[in-house]
């Protein structure tokens, strides 16, 4: 069977058989071998029995969320290929020859653009069209190398065991999120084709809650991208405390009738703290999320951790925790010098804080280097099947051995 045409479906009756039999009437038109697939997310208006009788599948999905349905969806459809789209019949399903056509020319998955499209008045509220889908799609194509417009489209079709093979996880409505973005971190195939969207047919609200489904998706894009989540603005931060901290390391900086001092100063050296935690936060994810495989490999990071091993990574700590103690020991003869009595902040404070700051960094270097250590720590990837196979091979040998001692003749014994 060449398609599989799924729809996620959860009280549906209204407009489920419309899109069963649009997507049917599409198929046969084209001479596409297909299916239409509802995956049902527990429907008590009927909705089920409706699907049936216009000529579609039902498969039941006990999860609750639409990507647990679509999931449940895709792994019971029987099709090479398969489309998803909403049974609320927004989507066009009488024009679904455009995706198979890109899916037959060899891409794994195909995006509806419905900015490129068309969308009817009513068919989307002005908060999602001119706030939540362009800024949430600007993030994604931001944090990721991808060239989709419309993120949160719900109607793409995809090779299925493209996509079974990136092990999606996510149960609610940032499933739509996760298949783009798992795709494109995983050099996937992925293109566009203009879709339209138009007014859905029920009379009942829908189900996306756009505040709680809109986060849901930004925090999804944000843990994905260790590296606008951590790494640019803890580089961000730490550049401007090291830039601000070294000019007031020398004295008092005017600019006009602004005067910065070493109150600046802690605030630089707090800047510089957090932004080397951030850092190495992000070099963290990245290094777990490779090896417990929610992202792929980052080659520079790998290269990093190699060459940073963690006798390197002591030895930096070591060298700054020297640097640090050497300052504290600058500041103690600074206040000998006061016969260790009270001091002016103004010139004690621009030895203690910066090596304070190089005490802190020296601790955290060090912690890192461990715990990167005890991340790169190899798990055994043996599977039951496995453990298995390799218990039956020792006894194989084990029956073999002792069919041997039993052929040896023993030798005879003179008395």
């Amino acid at each position: 069977m060449e398609l599989t045409v799924v729809m996620p479906c959860l009280n549906e009756a209204e407009t489920v058989e419309t899109c069963v039999r649009k997507a049917l009437a599409c198929m046969r038109e084209h001479g596409i071998d297909g299916e239409v697939l509802i995956a049902d997310n527990g429907s008590t208006d009927g909705s089920q029995q409706l699907a049936r009788d216009a000529g579609a599948r039902v498969v039941h999905v006990d999860a609750k969320g639409y990507g647990n349905a679509l999931m449940g969806g895709i792994r019971a459809a029987r099709g090479k290929y398969v489309i998803m789209g909403d049974a609320d019949d927004s989507y066009d399903f009488t024009a679904l020859l455009p995706f198979v056509e890109q899916l037959r020319d060899g891409a794994d998955l195909v995006m509806g653009n419905r900015f490129k499209g068309g969308i009817a008045p009513g068919a989307m509220p002005p908060l999602h069209r001119y706030l939540g889908n362009p800024v949430l799609s600007f993030i994604g194509r931001l944090f990721f190398p991808s060239a989709i417009g419309d993120f949160h489209c719900g109607l793409r079709g995809f090779r299925r065991d493209s996509i079974l093979r990136l092990g999606l996880q996510t149960g609610g409505m940032e499933f739509a999120s996760e298949m783009v973005v798992r795709s494109t971190l995983s050099g996937l195939d992925v293109r566009e084709v203009p879709t339209t969207l138009s007014p859905d047919g029920r009379s009942r609200p829908p189900h996306l809650r756009s505040w709680r489904d809109g986060w849901r998706h930004l925090r999804f894009l944000m843990l994905y991208s260790p590296r606008w989540l951590f790494f640019i603005p803890g580089l961000v931060l730490m550049t401007l405390g090291l830039v601000a901290g070294a000019a007031l390391s020398f004295g008092p900086i005017y600019i006009g009738k602004l005067g910065f001092d070493v109150d600046t100063l802690v605030g630089a050296s707090a800047a510089v703290v957090i932004g080397f935690q951030a850092v190495l936060f992000a070099l963290f994810t990245k290094v777990y999320a490779a090896e417990e495989g929610f992202l792929p490999e980052d080659r520079r990071v790998r290269r990093l951790v190699d060459i940073v091993t963690l006798e390197k990574g002591l030895i930096a700590g070591g060298l700054l925790a020297l640097a640090g103690l050497f300052g504290l020991g600058a500041s103690l003869v600074h206040w000998q010098t006061r016969s260790f009595g009270p001091l002016i902040p103004s010139e004690s404070l621009r030895l203690v804080v910066p090596s304070a700051t190089a005490l802190i960094m020296s601790f955290q270097t060090i912690f890192a280097a461990l715990f990167i250590s005890i991340l790169g720590i190899r798990r055994s990837k043996e599977t039951p099947i496995d453990v298995a196979a390799s218990a039956a091979e020792e006894a194989a040998q084990a029956v073999s051995m002792d069919g041997e001692e039993r052929t040896v003749p023993r030798e005879s014994t003179k008395a």
